[in-house]
């Protein structure tokens, strides 16, 4: 998601509006950026409605394969981003990044809780939390890196982390679920 919040706006100008990738004072530029607050406002919205029914599902098929589905869904409308070209399309993307993002936002907490002491919860969520920040920073830091290695293609990004979600997603496999 990081990714996403980092290189969408340019990826997005550049794929679907085709900009250059220094063309932040265009006109065209500018329509991209705005449709990209459109579609953030998109996956924020399928993801709040997807929480609203996410707890049910868990409960009738399980949490991990909630988590599991969820991230393969949003990797999969991660690296769509780089195959689609109409700005429309990008929606249907959205609806897998909002699934993703309220999985996110509850299920990796609902799983850790049910297999933790109480008497540790507090040590190993902290510890927990440093398995988001440390990913998020070492992307901030080799981010420019790989974009460079890309040619600059902001888009391709999106699909890094859209691969990388997918792996993440098969990841879940690996998980103790204590229900």
């Amino acid at each position: 998601m990081f990714l996403l919040w980092v290189y969408s706006t340019n990826g997005i100008a550049q794929n679907v509006w085709r900009t250059l990738p220094d063309d932040k004072s265009s006109l065209a530029y500018n329509e991209a950026a705005n449709w990209v607050g459109v579609i953030f406002a998109a996956y924020s919205l399928f993801g709040a409605l997807f929480s609203l029914v996410m707890a049910r599902i868990a409960t009738k098929i399980g949490r991990k394969k909630v988590y599991m589905g969820a991230l393969l869904l949003g990797g999969i409308g991660l690296f769509s981003m780089v195959l689609i070209h109409n700005q429309y399309a990008l929606l249907f993307s959205m609806l897998g990044l909002g699934i993703a993002w309220a999985a996110i936002l509850a299920m990796p907490y609902a799983i850790l809780s049910a297999t933790l002491p109480a008497s540790r919860m507090g040590i190993f969520m902290g510890l927990f939390n440093a398995t988001i920040t440390i990913p998020q920073i070492t992307a901030g830091l080799f981010g420019g890196v790989i974009l460079g290695l890309l040619g600059g293609n902001a888009i391709m990004m999106l699909g890094v982390a859209g691969v990388s979600m997918i792996f993440a997603g098969f990841g879940v496999l690996f998980v103790k679920d204590n229900s």
